[in-house]
């Protein structure tokens, strides 16, 4: 009998894959799971590698087969990996060159992992928080109200502690104790972290501390959202240009929605490597 394990996922991941999810948002789970963090990129393909319809969990498993280098790396250097992912990892890409993945202590051992993965293992995902915040809802509404009335202290403790919606709202508060405590909350997720950067209406305090953040610059989208927005400090984001890729690299030369220096150095670092 399978041993059944329960799994919490992001929002992001979830959509994908709760129960009752149409078979052609499955099927697409596969493709939409290359544009997330790649936490949610690895939990979701081991999700639908178990997807009972054959055509998802093939997809899924190709997917997972063909992963490149430079994610799993990420992934397995991470400062909290799942060892059900690094196991899958493992499973999947067995003849990977990738070597930190047959050494991390969190994986099985050699003689296991062929007994293991995937005929032994029963997922049931559970949804880690519920659907991305809406700002028309009627609870929203009522925090908002709420955080004009509490105190500084208040707030703070919220800013730590809250759900969501709560980060959403003291996010974007004027007192900067209140706005930075919110990426204190060990609640707050990579996907969190990346659309308050794309928002482009964070103040600079809360860019620096993104960027003092190991674990949130590990994760390339982070750092290519971090290039983009004109309010990181600029040594930050030349340090991650060096780790774009080529295509990214040849958006950044041609775009103008990035700074001068970006777009300039872009172009440099294109014309030195077709030199």
């Amino acid at each position: 009998m399978a041993e059944k394990i329960t799994l919490k996922i992001s929002p992001a991941v979830a959509k994908f894959v709760r129960p009752g999810t149409p078979l052609e948002v499955r099927f697409s789970g596969c493709s939409a799971a290359r544009e997330m963090v790649t936490a949610d990129r690895l939990m979701l393909l081991l999700c639908l590698s178990k997807d009972p319809e054959s055509a998802v969990s093939r997809l899924a498993i190709t997917n997972l087969e063909n992963l490149p280098t430079e994610v799993i790396t990420e992934y397995v250097d991470s400062a909290d990996p799942n060892p059900l992912v690094l196991d899958a990892l493992r499973f999947f890409c067995i003849n990977h060159p990738d070597a930190t993945l047959h050494t991390n202590p969190l994986c099985l051992s050699d003689e296991d992992i062929q007994d293991k993965l995937p005929e032994d293992v029963n997922l049931e995902v559970v949804p880690d928080e519920e659907d991305p915040v809406s700002t028309d809802g009627e609870q929203f509404l009522s925090k908002y109200k709420s955080a004009q009335l509490m105190e500084i202290s208040e707030k703070i403790k919220m800013a730590l502690s809250g759900d969501k919606e709560w980060r959403a709202i003291l996010v974007k508060d004027s007192n900067r104790l209140v706005s930075t405590s919110v990426l204190k909350n060990p609640r707050i997720t990579d996907e969190e972290v990346l659309a308050l950067i794309k928002s482009g209406s964070l103040t600079d305090e809360i860019m620096r501390l993104i960027c003092a953040n190991k674990e949130w610059v590990k994760i390339y989208k982070i750092r290519k959202a971090l290039i983009e927005n004109s309010r990181t400090p600029v040594q930050n984001a030349m340090r991650y240009m060096g780790t774009m890729d080529e295509k990214d690299m040849a958006s950044f030369a041609k775009s103008k929605n990035v700074s001068s220096v970006i777009s300039s150095t872009a172009k440099r670092i294109l014309f030195n490597k077709k030199k």
